[in-house]
């Protein structure tokens, strides 16, 4: 390897040549490349391979997507010395990138041509030979004389590079006895470099790509499909080998399902307006069963991952058709569908129930009964944060880390400051290590997609409540408020903090039962400051100092305890 060699931006012309001398027609062989391990990182970087016995040389920023390729037409002769050179001169475009064989411009095609971000970075910073993790190697292949310009020689210098004497041939002739050919390379070379004016451009060029690269580079992307400008052939594969090709496929949907139309396109758009069409049996129906799901907990098909033969029947196959129908009839909107579901009688039905209503009907198959569910984990979390006043309310933005991910299957460093109290969904998470915090609490994992998530009820997740720093110190936090506001007045300090969480007051006994506790812990923190003040040091709110810490602890307590009761937690 060419150690520290060969670090070039996209908007740096360069040039490297060398001798090789291939023993086979390699299916896949790396010559040279600066870059990571093949597809690690994208492949980011640059490189020159024999693909199928040809050439092929990329600038690449994530394969294939965002590159510029170009390939040769035929083979390379095998048993043979011959010398490459590869030019690029800075424009991010497969027209600036060409193959030299033997000095002479090599007969190429531009396989891909589009590349907007940089390549440099991708893990290995030197330019090596013959080799690549995880790759081909030019095993047995021979290199000599390898060359490396950080500009783009012209076609007079690389066949100088390649026979020694065509420059200098050139201008010991004289100018009447030159070709046109000739004099059309002299004067690119002259250009490049014996012209300040030229170059002086040359430099300016430059400078306006690398101005419009700072701008570019910064923005996020995020995957999306591209369709190829060719369709790949696809076929059935006998027992699934990919060896063993039977029959041509193309496009269609399952013949189980109404016929494609035929006045439509055979690509995404069509089958984005096939599966619109008024009447597909599918569509609608799944979509309307989801939202029937987030309001009532379960959907009218018990299985929203399965509608087939292997799923649930409808229990409610009529209703289920109804509300399909008239989402369609409304122009797909689902402002329309949500208020449909929440203004309906059943919907809007207490859920209260006798005994012989649970022992006939203990699923609410019949829905003679409102809906009663727990809260998701990012609801738990976010009104905690939001009671207590500390929910940053700012939309976008980056991810956030907060308590939990400190303690995640891999843990990594929480924020501070804002981060620690934006909404879940800003909440940075690791697709194979999800927070054991959230987790608890059935937050759904990543690592599958999901269309529901398990309901569980498990003493962690009390412990979570009770013990958890975002959930400790918003309880804090808010009992510092609560004092402020009701400070001399016990009782209506209890009757605020239950009106929050349940949305009521409590009743008299309930009142009792939170005010003696408060009383209880109220002199437990007066005997034992030290733990008053512990409990004070949670999280990274700063603490009320014009508050005793004991009177701050009690209603800390007392703000906990009616957060882990069941009408906090659960809609209803």
């Amino acid at each position: 390897h060419i150690q520290g060699a060969g670090q070039f931006p996209r908007t740096q012309p360069f040039s490297i040549g060398l001798w090789i001398n291939s023993p086979e027609q390699f299916e896949r062989s790396v010559i040279w490349r600066r870059s990571k391990a093949w597809t690690d990182a994208g492949s980011r970087g640059y490189e020159l391979l024999l693909l199928d016995g040809r050439l092929s040389t990329a600038l690449i920023h994530f394969d294939p997507g965002n590159s510029i390729r170009v390939q040769a037409k035929q083979p390379l002769p095998a048993n043979e010395w011959h010398h490459v050179t590869v030019t690029y001169d800075g424009s991010s475009r497969a027209s600036g990138l060409k193959l030299y064989l033997d000095g002479a411009p090599l007969d190429s095609e531009i396989v891909r041509d589009k590349l907007t971000k940089n390549i440099e970075g991708g893990g290995d910073p030197d330019l090596r030979l013959g080799e690549r993790f995880r790759d081909v190697g030019f095993k047995n292949g021979k290199v000599d004389e390898l060359h490396v310009f950080t500009r783009e020689l012209t076609a007079i210098e690389v066949a100088q590079l390649y026979d020694r004497e065509s420059l200098e041939s050139a201008l010991s002739t004289p100018t009447g006895a030159l070709g046109p050919a000739t004099r059309s390379q002299l004067r690119d070379y002259f250009l490049a470099t014996a012209h300040p004016p030229y170059s002086e451009a040359l430099e300016k060029l430059k400078a306006a790509r690398n101005a419009k690269r700072s701008l570019v580079e910064p923005i996020q992307e995020i995957m999306a499909m591209r369709k190829m400008e060719k369709p790949r052939q696809s076929y059935v594969l006998k027992r699934g080998m990919y060896n063993a090709r039977a029959e041509e496929v193309g496009f269609d949907t399952p013949a189980t399902l109404p016929p494609f139309p035929e006045d439509q396109p055979r690509n995404r758009l069509g089958l984005a307006k096939w599966l619109t069409a008024p009447d597909h049996p599918l569509t609608a129906r799944v979509t309307v069963n989801r939202y029937w799901q987030m309001f009532f907990g379960r959907g009218l098909v018990r299985t929203p991952e399965d509608f087939g033969s292997q799923g649930s029947p409808p229990t409610h196959p009529e209703l289920l058709d109804w509300l399909a129908r008239d989402f369609i009839d409304h122009g797909w909107d689902l402002h329309h569908l949500i208020r449909q579901i929440v203004r309906s009688s059943t919907y809007r039905q207490g859920t209260a129930t006798d005994r012989q209503q649970r022992e006939i009907d203990p699923e609410n198959l019949y829905l003679a009964r409102g809906p009663a569910q727990r809260l998701s984990a990012e609801m738990i979390r976010d009104n905690a944060l939001a009671l207590s006043g500390l929910l940053v309310r700012k939309v976008g933005g980056a991810s956030v880390k907060p308590y939990e991910v400190a303690v995640s299957f891999k843990p990594a460093n929480h924020d501070k400051g804002e981060g620690l109290y934006r909404r879940s969904v800003y909440t940075w998470w690791k697709r194979t290590a999800p927070a054991p915090v959230m987790m608890t609490l059935n937050s759904s994992k990543r690592d599958v997609c999901r269309v529901r998530r398990e309901v569980t009820a498990s003493p962690l997740q009390a412990f979570v409540l009770l013990n958890g720093p975002q959930f400790v110190e918003a309880s804090r936090v808010m009992g510092a408020k609560l004092l402020k506001q009701h400070g001399n007045a016990p009782d209506a300090l209890v009757g605020e903090a239950y009106r929050s969480f349940t949305s009521r007051h409590p009743s008299e006994k309930e009142a009792q039962v939170l005010r003696a506790l408060f009383d209880e812990q109220l002199a437990h923190f007066e005997d034992h400051p030290d733990q008053a003040r512990g409990l004070m040091g949670t999280g990274a709110a700063p603490e009320e100092q014009d508050l005793p810490a004991h009177e701050v602890a009690a209603a800390a307590v007392l703000v906990n305890a009616i957060m882990n009761l069941d009408e906090a937690v659960t809609k209803r």
